[in-house]
């Protein structure tokens, strides 16, 4: 695939249009927060591309009306929206088993499959070459991605039993999966609560400092009112014991992530499945925000079929992880859709830092690749939703099995292209940084 060549000053002013499309009205609202974001954006071209969802989506705008592998059921299919090499990690999931998947589900919609494929295809060439890996280890490793997911995928609709393609588990992941796994089976709840809370007067409270911003009565006030609306969201299951309700603290939080500049969110401490004060419970609220894919779709009955984002990032997420986080939620906030979700003690994002022996690089990219295919066949017919109606597994193998040579090298192909697309506009983007050139900042 090859995109338009613009000099230096054009593409300049194309990622500024962008920008203000993503992020103009939460920056005019929080321009420190952003000046944090640009700086962690600014620090490598991997950082910029995760920053970017929306340029890449305007990039690859024309895909909109078509492309190989896309008919009109593989074009509707619920994608992860963000899916890049560092989105996956650990959690805990509802029955109790530390799994390591695909995480972070904010950018999440429905649309071409290929698109989270393309995504994640480009991650992996700017990640090889940040660790001098030559061109052809790059089209390698983007090829063993392409089998990897394709095996799964075909594996799945051909009706594979479940111990045949079983999730990334303490006793089924290897190398760096296992060593997240374990890394995160090493955590406590207890821990998480000691980072974040104290004992005053023998109750458990949020602790001043490290990112908590005390709330005046008033909001408070509107925070709790949103938390007895997310209430009525969560499954009859999520909740064992009625005292799991009870509120025991609130505070607002400073979002710290790339993609959380400008969200305003809270924190709330809530009773845990006993009175003993170790396994007491922390959510946040925080604003969903409008996924950048969702720009590129024109389906209306796909905009219509969602409450707000909140809940739009609710039940996308729930269709594309199995056995979610049980106590994953939606409300309303001033107006505006919030994701409700718990401050887990258990996650552990995968680290590329560590990972450099070629071999071991291969073997992660196999499972990220056998991961995605997992989380696209989750998210169909069996999902207890109406906008995928049918096998998105069996979809997605017919598409495939109709070219079979062509898929590995498509994805090579967009990889090194988008990569090299992407460090050149990180260049760009910190250009423009640090000579004062982005509105509002």
């Amino acid at each position: 695939m090859s995109f338009p060549q613009l000099d230096d000053e054009h593409r300049g002013e194309e990622i500024l249009a962008v920008f203000d499309t993503a992020f103009g009205e939460l920056l005019a609202a929080d321009p420190a927060a952003f000046r944090v974001k640009f700086r962690k954006m600014a620090a490598s071209a991997f950082a910029f591309y995760r920053g970017t969802a929306g340029l890449f989506y305007h990039d690859l705008d024309e895909e909109k009306r078509g492309g190989p592998y896309l008919d009109e059921r593989t074009s509707r299919v619920w994608i992860h929206g963000d899916l890049h090499a560092e989105n996956f990690g650990t959690y805990m999931d509802a029955n109790g088993r530390l799994i390591f998947n695909v995480n972070d589900f904010d950018e999440a919609y429905v649309g071409p499959f290929t698109w989270d494929l393309k995504r994640l295809a480009a991650s992996l060439a700017l990640i090889g070459y940040a660790k001098a890996l030559g061109d052809e280890q790059i089209s390698e490793l983007v090829t063993i991605y392409a089998v990897a997911y394709r095996e799964r995928i075909h594996a799945l609709a051909t009706g594979a039993k479940s111990d045949e393609v079983p999730p990334f588990t303490l006793d089924t992941a290897q190398g760096p999966l296992l060593d997240a796994l374990r890394d995160a089976r090493s955590l406590t709840r207890f821990g998480l609560l000691d980072s974040m809370t104290e004992i005053r007067d023998f109750e458990r409270r949020f602790a001043s400092g490290g990112g908590s911003v005390e709330l005046d009565a008033a909001t408070r006030y509107k925070v709790l009112a949103a938390f007895d609306g997310y209430l009525e969201t969560l499954p009859d299951s999520s909740l064992a014991r009625p005292d799991s309700y009870r509120v025991k603290d609130v505070v607002g939080r400073r979002g710290i992530g790339i993609g959380s500049a400008g969200l305003p969110s809270y924190n709330i401490l809530l009773e845990g499945h006993t009175d003993a004060l170790e396994n007491d419970v922390v959510i946040y609220i925080k604003q969903a925000q409008t996924p950048a894919v969702s720009r590129h779709i024109t389906d209306q009955a796909l905009h219509d079929y969602f409450r707000h984002e909140g809940h739009r990032t609710v039940i996308s997420q729930r269709a594309l992880q199995a056995h979610a986080d049980p106590w994953l939620g939606w409300t309303e906030l001033d107006g505006a859709g919030q994701l409700v979700a718990e401050v887990s003690p258990y996650a552990v994002d995968l680290d590329w830092g560590d990972i450099d022996d070629p071999e071991e690089i291969a073997q992660v990219v196999a499972d990220l690749g056998r991961a995605t295919a997992t989380m696209h066949s989750a998210a169909d017919d069996q999902s207890g939703e109406s906008l995928v109606p049918f096998s998105t597994e069996r979809a997605i193998d017919a598409a495939l099995a109709a070219d079979e040579e062509g898929f590995a090298p498509l994805l090579v192909d967009f990889a090194h292209t988008y990569g090299a697309r992407a460090r050149a506009d990180h260049q760009t983007f910190v250009d423009l940084f640090r000579n004062g050139r982005i509105p509002g900042l």
